[in-house]
Parts: structure tokens; sequence; C-alpha cells
């Protein structure tokens, strides 16, 4: 069974959010009509709590400066996806009738969270993994925001966990902080055995 995995397409990460992805917003209609070729849809969300240390405003830091948390480089972030705010929520336009469950991520407010399964140090999991391993799935394809960060590990963490994954990278927006970062993660995934396909292939019903 092959399941979508809708990777934090939120307010804060759109046009007008705190930490917009240049064009985020303009994938929502194509996920939406994937959101149909799929038997069952899971989505992340960034749940972060206030003072979270991906913060750089928690440091009195500027934001995109790097420090080292817990022995773990981290890129410092404007204030984003703050829990029950606006700039957490699902953005307006995305269709929510076919998402079976979303999880949070990014809660404990000592560890950043990029992926959609496991915490930045891989000791707390999300229960995505369980979740999908219950409904049978051996394959996910993953689109969302953003391709660099958020996408990546998503991607990286469910080959590791033993599914089958597919990035489509016309549904990803990516936030390129360095140019060309957004194709450097497409290469990386592609290297660890992530697929990296068009969405026409999805909607014409020509993958494997």
């Amino acid at each position: 069974m092959k399941a979508l995995i809708l990777v934090d397409i939120q307010n804060d990460f759109c046009p007008g959010g705190s930490l917009a992805v240049p064009d985020g917003d303009a994938i929502v209609p194509l996920v939406n009509r994937l959101q149909m070729k799929f038997p069952l849809v899971a989505a992340t969300q960034d749940w972060h709590p206030p003072n979270h240390g991906s913060f750089a405003s928690t440091h009195g830091k500027k934001a995109y400066e790097v420090m080292e948390i817990h022995g773990v480089s981290q890129t410092l972030w404007p204030d984003h996806c703050v829990q029950k705010t606006h700039g957490a929520e699902l953005v307006a336009g995305l269709d929510r009738q076919r998402i079976a469950r979303t999880f949070t991520k990014g809660t404990d407010p000592a560890v950043d969270s990029y992926s959609g399964f496991l915490d930045a140090d891989h000791r707390k999991a999300t229960g995505l993994a369980d979740f999908l391993r219950e409904h049978g799935v051996e394959e996910v394809a993953i689109v969302g925001l953003a391709t660099d960060y958020c996408v990546k590990y998503t991607a990286l963490d469910a080959v590791k966990l033993g599914f089958r994954a597919a990035v489509i990278a016309d549904a990803c927006r990516g936030v390129n902080l360095q140019p060309g970062d957004s194709e450097a993660a497409l290469t990386e995934m592609r290297k660890a055995g992530v697929r990296i396909v068009h969405s026409k292939d999805w909607l014409t019903g020509q993958t494997a």
C-alpha cells in the first residue's frame, strides 16, 4: 500500500509567514490533486512551544546564525509555527478531508525536528512510522515544505525506517538559504535511495 505524506504545509512557511518559503503556497492546488491518487494521506505539522531552542530569539542571536545545541549544529530560525497560533495552522486552501491523521513535531523545546518521523537526535518518534505500518504501508510519496529541510529529512528517515520513498519534486519548494540547496538536497536523497519523481507520473498513473 502507498501513502502520501504532506510535510509542513503551514501558514508560517507560506508567503506572509514568519519563515516563508518562496512560492510555498503554489504547491497547494497540486497537492490537493495528488491526494486523490492515494488510499492514505498523512500530514506533518511543526508545533513548537514558545522559546523553542531552534529560534534565534531564544538565544539572543540573529536569524540564520548557526550554533551548537547539545552537540548538534543548529541553524537558528525566526520564531515560527508556535503552538496554537495562526502561523502553525495548515494553510486554508489545503484540502483536509482526506488527511487521516496529522503528526506534530518539534514539540520538545530542546530539540529540533525537521523529519516527520523522528526528532533531530533520533530519540523521540512522532508516531508516523507506526501509523503507516499499522495501515500496511510499504511505500510513501512525500510533498510539501521545504525541499532542503523537512522534506529531505522526512524522506531520508523513511528509507532508514524501511519504507520505499519517493519525493514529488514539483509538489515541494525549498528555502535555499544558499543557492542550490534544494538541488543538493535532491541529489542527497537520490544517493540514499529516494526516488525523485514528477507529479505527472502519479496523476497519469505512470509510476510503479
